[in-house]
């Protein structure tokens, strides 16, 4: 059986990480969070309350940080009347509550909240309740999410300044320390590690300064707010965009001893011998300790963000990590190549085949990882293929996922360029043998002379003829196979750097936006509120006065919401037949919150009862007094219950 080609092998193994993609992507739906929502409220939305409530609470679906203006609550005339900030209720961290002013006038109130879910990214929102009847309201509440303002917009283009920073400095050692130590003395490569070290600490310190007007939807000025920026370096966001800029100086000591270290070994070679060759423990220290410093910088992202929140989080958190780190050995690594490419074109030089075989096993390492650790978060964060097509995140994660497959298509190329390289530097490694016996004769004490050549021109002195040819430079024609080869390989691995930095751009994107499964669960309340009966119905049984005959009474309450509803009642006989009363009454009562008894005032529609203006002011359970006169001097009262739901929330704004 023939073996398959490395191209093959290569073009085989990407369908099968392909396939891995697409088997697991929603394979294991399940439930988890991240982005927090409300989940309720009390007063709940749109609610008419007859006296005024002392506190309004919120609770959402994950635990919750909020400022002093997070939550407000405003009068008719637009005035607030919450006097303290916000605080935790019962110690639990997914609740905010307000205490309000002891006197309120009648007419409808607009709280307006603002808080920052356990991912770091904040949300808001607004509903509205009434104290006695509604109102017109002057209440203003901002419109648009907090990505719509210019500091949300600043933010988002930081962050993927950020990115773009680790992925170089990530990538470039990687490359110098695995693949081609030599390129440490390059200066465009010294420049991209400096550039990448700048980049990532300026976008750290100014994500730090937006951070308290990104939260609470402040302006651009407000940067300069100090007692703000103190708030912010306390959360955990803030707290890890210090321990980044802690870990930022560590590198920069780092990479400071280790250009002078190469400086030193550069002036040892020039004088016959290489100071750095004797400690080997000094380099694996130093290797080892930038491996720790990238494991820290990239959990520094993890632990403030989507991996931070929802189910599995001890799993999450290094799986983000291992996917930041591969995004950025590829990319950045990428980027490094492309350079020491450029470099040693110019020079007229070729870069050594060994450093090329090296990084594309690197490449190819890291894009494992990335699919792999991609394919869990994409789960996590997902959860349905539907999700994928009605969601921002599901389309924005498909864009990402198409820009994959293009570039693991030019991957390929790039592969085959390499492999083109490795076999044309064999042949001149095969040739460096042992010379022929009869070469190596020599005269003890013969002068060194140019080699003289016989009839057939072979040479016969030592190091001469086949022997020097062998260890000497390849001929002409490899030399210009392996240039074309080279400026092949730069050209596709330049097409893959650009298309790395889209990818890049996309993962940005997928950080701001608020994931699937936070979504479906906003999406799945409402549609579970619209989903529900369109009416409630309580059968309640009574005695009609004849011994053995039971009959029933059937209480209708459409939309059997808080609100307008309108109420029919039918008596059933004991046979099933529809029985005529002369009198049928209906009363509700909300016992838990002590409201009612709120008769429905039922009038005879000439074979059942109904009411078509029913007012219900909250939600919850509802006991049904029914009064039912089955003759003129017989009566009988039953209890049932039926459930108000309260309204369709409102969405974010």
């Amino acid at each position: 059986m023939r073996p398959v080609p490395r191209p093959a092998r290569t073009s085989l193994t990407v369908l099968a990480l392909l396939a891995a993609v697409c088997a697991l992507l929603v394979g294991g739906a399940g439930s988890a969070f991240a982005h927090a929502s409300l989940s309720g409220s009390d007063p709940a939305d749109s609610t008419v309350l007859k006296e005024a409530p002392r506190q309004v609470t919120l609770t959402f679906t994950e635990s919750v940080t909020f400022s002093e203006d997070s939550v407000r609550v405003l009068s008719p005339e637009n005035q607030r009347v919450n006097p303290a900030p916000a605080q935790h209720a019962d110690g639990k961290s997914n609740t905010a509550r307000v205490q309000l002013s002891d006197e309120l006038p009648q007419g409808t109130y607009t709280v307006a909240w603002r808080v920052v879910s356990a991912d770091g990214h904040p949300i808001s929102g607004a509903f509205v309740f009434s104290v006695g009847k509604p109102s017109e309201t002057a209440a203003v509440v901002p419109d648009g999410s907090s990505d719509d303002s210019a500091v949300g917009r600043l933010y988002a283009f930081i962050r993927y300044l950020a990115y773009s920073g680790l992925a170089l400095l990530v990538g470039a050692a990687a490359f110098v320390v695995v693949c081609l130590p030599a390129a440490g003395g390059v200066r465009p490569v010294r420049r991209l590690l400096a550039a990448g070290w700048a980049v990532l600490a300026v976008s750290t310190v100014a994500l730090l300064l937006l951070r308290g007007p990104y939260e609470t939807a402040g302006r651009l000025t407000s940067v300069f707010d100090l007692s703000q920026l103190g708030r912010t370096v306390v959360g955990r966001p803030g707290t890890a965009l210090v321990v980044r800029l802690v870990l930022l100086a560590a590198a920069a000591v780092l990479l400071k001893r280790c250009a002078v270290r190469l400086r030193g070994r550069d002036e040892g070679q020039g004088e016959g011998h290489d100071v750095g060759a004797g400690s080997p423990d000094l380099g694996r220290r130093l290797h080892w300790t930038g491996a720790a410093l990238a494991l820290g910088l990239a959990f520094t992202w993890a632990a403030a963000e989507h991996a931070s929140a929802g189910i599995q989080v001890p799993l999450a958190v290094p799986v983000a990590v291992l996917h930041l780190l591969a995004m950025g050995v590829w990319l950045g690594g990428l980027i490094t190549l492309v350079i020491v490419l450029r470099s040693h074109g110019t020079a007229g030089r070729t870069l050594p085949a060994d450093a090329v075989s090296r990084f594309s096993t690197m490449a190819f390492a890291a894009v494992a990882v990335l699919v792999g650790t991609g394919v869990y978060q994409s789960w996590r964060q997902v959860g349905s293929w539907e999700a994928l097509t009605t969601t921002s995140y599901g389309r924005t994660l498909l864009v990402k996922v198409a820009v994959v497959v293009v570039v693991l298509w030019v991957a390929s190329f790039s592969r085959r360029w390499t492999a083109r390289l490795l076999h044309g530097a064999a042949p001149a490694a095969e040739t460096r043998t042992v010379p022929e016996p009869e070469r190596v004769k020599v005269t003890v004490g013969a002068p060194d002379v140019p080699a003289a050549t016989d009839g057939g021109g072979a040479p016969d002195a030592p190091g001469g003829g086949e022997a020097r040819g062998a260890a000497g430079p390849p001929s002409p024609d490899a030399d210009v196979h392996r240039r074309a080869h080279q400026r092949g390989l730069r050209r596709t691995v330049a097409v893959e750097a650009a298309l790395g930095v889209v990818v890049l751009a996309m993962s940005t994107l997928l950080t701001g936006t608020q994931p699937s499964r936070a979504a479906g669960e906003s999406a799945a309340a409402a549609a579970a509120a619209a989903q529900e009966p369109q009416a409630k119905v309580a059968t309640v049984p009574f005695d009609m006065g004849t011994a053995g005959h039971q009959g029933a009474v059937q209480i209708t309450l459409a939309p059997g919401r808080v609100g307008e509803n309108t109420v029919e009642a039918v008596v059933f006989s004991a046979d099933g037949g529809l029985a005529t009363v002369p009198e049928l009454r209906l009363t509700l009562t909300q016992e838990a919150l002590g409201i009612g008894p709120i008769d429905a005032k039922l009038k005879n529609q000439k074979g059942f009862w109904a009411v078509y203006d029913l007012q219900l002011p909250m939600p919850g359970e509802w006991t049904l007094n029914i009064t039912v006169r089955t003759s003129e001097i017989d009566q009988v009262t039953v209890r049932g219950s039926v459930h108000i739901a309260p309204l369709p929330r409102r969405p974010a704004v």
